[in-house]
């Protein structure tokens, strides 16, 4: 008599190699996102601070890059076109702080001319440092 019967059961079995590649992808996937967190904001070298606090009211940024181009709230302007881009932006919200965001490795003087901005639209203005 002829046996028919598997001599072995067929088990289940779960292939885990692509599982590494998957895990990969998505690790770097979210650290590249993680990196884009906040790409409204422009790359400058602020200048460093030992004091400093953190701002929780509506911001309006003013950045000076080291190429002395300049942005509000992200969008480039000429320094001719800061004080009404400004004006409209705190028409918009009374209560903002304007945050200035200048360059370390430009001189004083164009601190001061932003600052006379400020103080003739009679608006709060602080400086962005780090740490």
């Amino acid at each position: 008599m002829i046996d028919l019967r598997r001599k072995s059961q067929a088990g289940a079995e779960v292939f885990t190699s692509a599982m590494n590649d998957i895990m990969f992808f998505l690790m770097l996937f979210f650290i590249i996102i993680s990196t884009l967190l906040n790409p409204n904001m422009i790359k400058v070298n602020l200048p460093n601070s030992q004091n400093s606090q953190a701002v929780h009211k509506k911001e309006i940024n003013i950045t000076i890059n080291e190429k002395k181009q300049y942005f509000v709230n992200n969008q480039e302007v000429k320094f001719e076109e800061i004080e009404p881009a400004l004006k409209s932006e705190v028409d918009k919200n009374k209560d903002a702080v304007i945050v200035l965001r200048i360059d370390k490795s430009l001189n004083i003087q164009e601190l001061v001319n932003v600052l006379s901005i400020g103080s003739k639209l009679n608006v709060k203005m602080t400086i962005a440092t780090t740490k």
